[in-house]
C-alpha cells in the first residue's frame, strides 16, 4: 500500500476520512455539482461555500452580504433559492462578484469526507486538464466519486478513469499502473473502452448512458450532460480552502 500514489474511490463511503489525510483529493460529481461549481466560478463567483443540509444553506447565505443560493435536490431546484444544479444558469451577469452558497444531494456530501485531507480540487470534465496539472506534483492522489445515493455511478468513473490516463500521460513512472489502486485500473479500463479516441461526442454519449445521465434525460435538463461533456472548457482548478471551508478559483 505504501507504494500507491494514485488512489480512486468509487464512493466516499467506501475510504474511511482519515485515510485520506494528508492526501490531495480529487472530489468528483461530474453530473452537476463538480461541473457547476467549476463553471460559477470561471463566469465570476466570487466563492462557494458548499453545506450539507437545505437550512444550514439559509443561515449561511443569511449571513453573507450579497450571498446567493444556489443547489438541489433529487436534480430539481430547491424551494426559494436564486439557483437549481444546472450550470447553465451561472451566467456572468447573474453570479460575478458573488458570495455562491452551495448543497446538493451527493456532491456536497463527498466534500464533507474529505475534511482529513491536505488540499482539496473539484474535478470535471470541463477542468480535466487543469486539475491533474493541479495535483500532478503532490504524492499521494485519491480521485474521490461522489456517486448517487449510494450507488456507483459511472459518469464519476468515467472522469476518474480520465484523470488517471491523463496523469500517467504527465508523470510516466511516477503515476505508473503498478502504483494504482485496484479501482484505479478498473476507472481507467472503463474510460479506455467507453471512449478511445477521447473526443467530446464519446464522452456525452457515455454521460447520457449513465445513471445520473438518464436522471437528468428523465427530468428534462438533458442539455446539462451537454455542458458537462466539454473537454477541457475551462481552464482553473478549484480548490477547496479547508479551514475557511470555501472553494475559490485557483
Amino acid at each position: 500500500m505504501d507504494d500507491l500514489m494514485l488512489r480512486v474511490h468509487l464512493l466516499p463511503d467506501l475510504v474511511e476520512p482519515m485515510a485520506l489525510k494528508d492526501g490531495v483529493v480529487v472530489v468528483i460529481d461530474v453530473l452537476r455539482a463538480t461541473t457547476t461549481i467549476t463553471t460559477a466560478l470561471e463566469h465570476g463567483a466570487k466563492r462557494v461555500i458548499p453545506c450539507l443540509e437545505v437550512d444550514e444553506a439559509r443561515r449561511v447565505a443569511a449571513e453573507h452580504p450579497q450571498a446567493v443560493l444556489g443547489g438541489e435536490r433529487g436534480g430539481c431546484p430547491i424551494p426559494g433559492f436564486h439557483f437549481g444544479n444546472s450550470p447553465a444558469e451561472y451566467r456572468h451577469e447573474l453570479i460575478n462578484g458573488r458570495t455562491l452558497v452551495f448543497t446538493t444531494t451527493n456532491g456536497t456530501r463527498a466534500l464533507m469526507r474529505c475534511r482529513a485531507a491536505a488540499a482539496v480540487f473539484i474535478g470535471s470534465f470541463v477542468n480535466l486538464s487543469a486539475v491533474c496539472e493541479a495535483v500532478r506534483a503532490f504524492d499521494n492522489v485519491h480521485l474521490l466519486c461522489a456517486g448517487t445515493n449510494g450507488q456507483i455511478t459511472s459518469e464519476d468513473v468515467l472522469f476518474a478513469g480520465a484523470a488517471v490516463h491523463r496523469l500517467s500521460n504527465m508523470q510516466g513512472d511516477r503515476f505508473a499502473p503498478s502504483r494504482w489502486n485496484d479501482s484505479a485500473q478498473l476507472a481507467f479500463e472503463f474510460w479506455r473502452c467507453r471512449v478511445p479516441n477521447i473526443t467530446r461526442e464519446q464522452v456525452e454519449n457515455s454521460l447520457r448512458l449513465s445513471h445520473g445521465g438518464r436522471n437528468l434525460t428523465s427530468l428534462g435538463m438533458q442539455d446539462d450532460i451537454t455542458l458537462a461533456s466539454q473537454v477541457d472548457k475551462f481552464s482553473c482548478a478549484p480548490h477547496l480552502n479547508l479551514h475557511a471551508w470555501e472553494i475559490r478559483k485557483s
